[in-house]
């Protein structure tokens, strides 16, 4: 499975009511794909998936399967308790998905081989192929992935984690096993700030939040990457990406929070984050206001 561009997150849209809008999901999904995203992922963490009931994935799923037609990939999130990890996987399946990205397991915290297993037992759950997201409470060692790697269905290491010295040591040896079609990809809230130092790891795709609220700014800070145009690259981090990341740190949740409040924003009413996230307050959305103002100068919008 390829993916070239951009890995785009869809935000989840609520109704007034709280129920998912599918007709707003449609349109936001759409709008993005003329920038070229590589791979859309519904239902994963920018969409709420914590949030989300098994029916509301399948509807999340559903609607993203729809509007891509195949355009590019579709990963959709599995994850949290085991059995709905399970459930995610399947309605993914019946839905159209692509390949399954493995969200942590819920609250335990389980010695390396219980993640292994758990990964696992998600894979075995449909045929879609999964990616491991290497977060939280799912930390996994060089050596685990070696052992997922010698799976075929797992096909990619997602590092939200942080820790580049262990994410190097796992780079390193899945590629040793020969795997050639194991992606790589940089999953730290506002990617962008760090996969300058993750490709010389040898991870170079991210995900990327702000492709959701900013196609916009996101594909020029992706263009300049990938030409190497490095005075481009570092003035939009310096003018987009750092103000943006101070503004995330204030509150938990955040990396969510402010994606759906910069579509609000824009004009998309996708309504509000769902508990336990909260949205903005009224500084921190003129903040938010004022930093994409900046990034979509910067941007040449």
């Amino acid at each position: 499975m390829k993916f070239d561009g951009v890995l785009f997150f869809p935000a989840t849209p609520f109704t007034p009511e709280g129920t998912v809008d599918v007709e707003l999901l449609k349109e936001h999904i759409g709008s993005r794909l003329p920038f070229g995203p590589g791979g859309v992922f519904p239902a994963c963490g920018t969409g709420e998936f914590h949030a989300l009931s098994i029916d509301e994935v399948r509807t999340v799923v559903t609607a993203a399967v729809e509007v891509v037609a195949g355009k590019v990939p579709v990963v959709a999130g599995a994850g949290g308790p085991l059995g709905h990890a399970l459930a995610a996987a399947r309605v993914a399946e019946e839905a159209g998905a692509d390949a399954l990205l493995v969200l942590p397991p819920y609250l335990v915290t389980g010695p390396t081989d219980g993640l292994v297993a758990y990964v696992e037992a998600v894979a075995d759950a449909s045929s879609l192929p999964v990616i491991v997201y290497h977060r939280g409470n799912a930390k996994f060692t060089a050596a685990a992935m070696v052992r997922l790697a010698a799976n075929p269905k797992v096909i990619g290491f997602k590092d939200g984690l942080g820790d580049v010295g262990l994410a190097q040591e796992i780079v390193s040896a899945v590629r040793a096993t020969g795997r050639e079609d194991f992606a790589f990809f940089n999953g730290l809230l506002t990617a962008e700030l760090t996969q300058g130092a993750y490709r010389g790891l040898g991870i170079p795709l991210y995900s990327s939040a702000a492709f959701a609220m900013a196609p916009e700014i996101a594909k020029a800070y992706y263009d300049a990457y990938v030409s190497g145009d490095e005075e481009r690259r570092n003035a939009l981090l310096e003018g987009f990406y750092a103000p943006l990341v101070r503004l995330r740190d204030q509150t938990p949740g955040f990396g969510v929070s402010l994606v759906k409040a910069g579509l609000r924003l824009g004009g998309l009413p996708v309504g509000p984050v769902r508990p336990p996230l909260v949205d903005p307050t009224e500084d921190q959305l003129l903040q938010l206001k004022s930093i994409l103002a900046k990034g979509y100068e910067l941007a040449g919008r």
